[in-house]
């Protein structure tokens, strides 16, 4: 950990997960839809280590193989459509889902066969869903074709809450990016505009010491600003992913979506202050997933 990083309480960071592995409930199953990253710091690696870290199970279907690293992603190879969207069905007809992200979609092609299994299948009604509308790699590198843009606007209706970043954001309203707060809460709001149910607008490509994402449940609800230290590390690959995956996982056990998103950023400002213990590739590694089994005592006593 840096010099400069602030430890998570415990009692923080048990908000942050221990409601996932209380009592004899049904075990919390979360679906990941997204791209494949060989470094295992983003994507569909992530995603998978993010839900076992908040005691979920995850499953998977993926949508693009990447030629990654932390230094980099030189290739992607979409999967094509129909064999997306036969994975879901084969899936979905034999396991529960608690509770869906989507994240890279690579193509139109792509974001319309999901589209179609999200807004159609009866196995999904109801289920919790996040998208993460991931256009570019942390190093620059685009991962969305730009014809799938018009694409994507066509699913941010059908699910619950969407995570863009500024410059997602901006590509998504066809506007320039945030460069404070203010912009970030008018832009949330602007979102709803394109069907958004809700969004959480992250701000971490903004200066300051603080790292402020813009929570908005409407267009008629005031925005809440979602406030973290800024965490001293390079190490911040799959951020986004991680984020996104941790709300889903947690919504099944909160009552609300705002309480999840605030458990869901206690435990990445977690991963990320644990991050440079972990040294992993030539580039800005990844995110301490794991951290809270070598962190902090998950025993459930700890929490009757």
């Amino acid at each position: 950990m840096s010099p400069s990083a602030r430890p998570v309480p415990a009692e923080a960071a048990s908000d942050a997960y221990a409601v996932a592995r209380q009592g004899n409930s049904p075990q919390t199953v979360v679906l990941s839809i997204a791209g494949s990253d060989p470094s295992g710091g983003a994507g569909i690696q992530a995603d998978l280590k993010t839900f076992a870290a908040l005691g979920a199970y995850g499953t998977c279907v993926i949508t693009a193989l990447t030629a990654q690293s932390t230094t980099g992603v030189t290739g992607v190879h979409a999967v094509p459509a129909a064999f997306v969207a036969e994975q879901l069905e084969t899936l979905l007809a034999d396991v529960r889902i608690d509770a869906v992200k989507i994240g890279m979609l690579a193509n139109a092609e792509v974001v319309d066969a999901v589209t179609r299994v999200i807004r159609e299948h009866p196995a999904l009604v109801g289920v919790p869903t996040v998208l993460d509308p991931v256009m570019v790699s942390s190093a620059g590198s685009r991962l969305l074709a730009d014809d799938a843009v018009s694409a994507l606007l066509e699913l941010i209706p059908h699910v619950d809450v969407i995570t863009p970043n500024a410059p997602e954001a901006a590509v998504l309203l066809g506007t320039d990016g945030a460069v404070d707060v203010a912009d970030l809460r008018t832009q949330a709001r602007a979102l709803h505009g394109l069907g958004a149910r809700r969004v959480l607008l992250k701000g971490g490509h903004l200066d300051g010491g603080e790292s402020v994402d813009v929570w908005s449940e409407g267009p008629g609800a005031d925005a809440v600003d979602l406030s973290a230290p800024r965490v001293a590390t390079t190490n911040t690959h799959g951020t986004g992913c991680t984020l996104s995956s941790a709300i889903a996982a947690l919504r099944p056990h909160h009552d609300d979506w705002l309480s999840a998103v605030r458990a869901a950023k206690d435990y990445v400002t977690g991963a990320l202050e644990h991050a440079d213990e972990l040294s992993i590739g030539q580039g800005p590694g990844p995110l301490n997933h794991a951290w809270p089994q070598t962190h902090v005592s998950l025993r459930l006593s700890d929490h009757d």
